[in-house]
């Protein structure tokens, strides 16, 4: 079967937690529609992370020299109908049909900017969002206009968690927030020593900010939401969904200094678990999937860890 889907997704320092993600993404979406390309920021647990590409030989590893041109350059030869992002911390517990969010794209082709898998009716509704039915290949989907969402999360269309969208409105999305001026484009390009010697008078991310390119995937997701968000007259104005079927599961992060507002026992920090990775642990998927989250960020009382030769 021809792949239909390109899953780009991003880790840093979390090799076990990468792991579900891929393992749990794999249970429910057939593998034969996905090619997996994981952008890796190769910092510690390296031993940890040859394991897991290991495990997972099907996924293509581009390990990052510097993002913004990793990112653009592994775009350009997506060719694939459509983008799905990741981030290491989500783990999937259900899914949608795959023909069911294909025939959505197809029947509301001028309509919807994506299809979400982290949005429900009943959490949507508890938003206060507008909530209009569909019907697609005999079931039912919803839609919420992003553009006018009463929330900071139905108003938030470009993420990089759990929506599948068309590739072309990808690199509209992406061309559109870059400015696009040829010389600047050249002088500008974060790896060009003329930021290289900006950097040493002026913070370095400003510079970049102020000309559209993005240094990591926090700005990626931030800068291009922020341009769709200015420009939504231009571009589809429904998300779709059905169900939800992802949560990112929030115990640790990979910025050090605030990482203890997630923990502060060390029990569940990068290190930790890398070590917990290395000696056969990994998060209990089935355990998600059994004690479902009912949002699109969950915490430690879905996260259950382990010996993967018991599972």
């Amino acid at each position: 079967m021809q792949k239909m889907i390109s899953n780009i997704v991003f880790t840093k320092n979390r090799p076990l937690q990468l792991h579900a993600y891929l393992e749990s993404l794999y249970r429910y979406f057939p593998q034969e529609i996905i090619q997996t390309y994981i952008i890796y920021k190769v910092e510690l647990f390296g031993e940890q992370y040859e394991m897991l590409f290991r495990k997972f030989p099907d996924c293509i590893v581009i390990r990052e020299k510097d993002f913004h041109s990793d990112f653009l350059k592994l775009l350009s030869r997506i060719s694939t109908k459509y983008i799905l992002f990741g981030v290491d911390d989500v783990v999937f517990f259900d899914s949608v049909d795959f023909s069911v969010i294909d025939q959505t794209f197809a029947g509301y082709a001028g309509e919807i900017f994506g299809f979400s898998l982290r949005f429900s009716k009943e959490n949507v509704a508890n938003m206060g969002d507008s909530i209009y039915e569909n019907v697609v290949a005999g079931q039912t989907v919803y839609s919420i206009n992003w553009a006018q969402g009463r929330s900071s999360t139905t108003r938030y269309p470009f993420e990089l968690c759990a929506t599948i969208y068309p590739t072309a409105l990808v690199k509209k999305v992406i061309d559109g927030a870059m400015n696009n001026n040829p010389l600047i484009k050249k002088l500008f390009s974060p790896d060009f020593a003329i930021i290289k010697m900006l950097g040493k008078i002026i913070s370095t991310r400003y510079i970049l900010k102020s000309f559209g390119y993005f240094y990591n995937p926090n700005t990626l997701e931030s800068w291009n939401c922020r341009w769709c968000q200015r420009n939504s007259d231009q571009l589809p104005g429904l998300l779709f969904f059905q169900k939800l079927c992802a949560s990112a599961i929030q115990v640790n992060i990979v910025n050090i200094p605030v990482r203890k507002k997630f923990d502060s026992s060390g029990e569940y920090t990068v290190e930790t678990l890398a070590e917990k990775y290395k000696h056969g642990y990994k998060l209990d998927i089935n355990f998600v999937s059994q004690n479902k989250p009912s949002g699109t960020h969950s915490g430690l009382e879905c996260f259950r860890l382990i010996e993967e030769q018991k599972m």
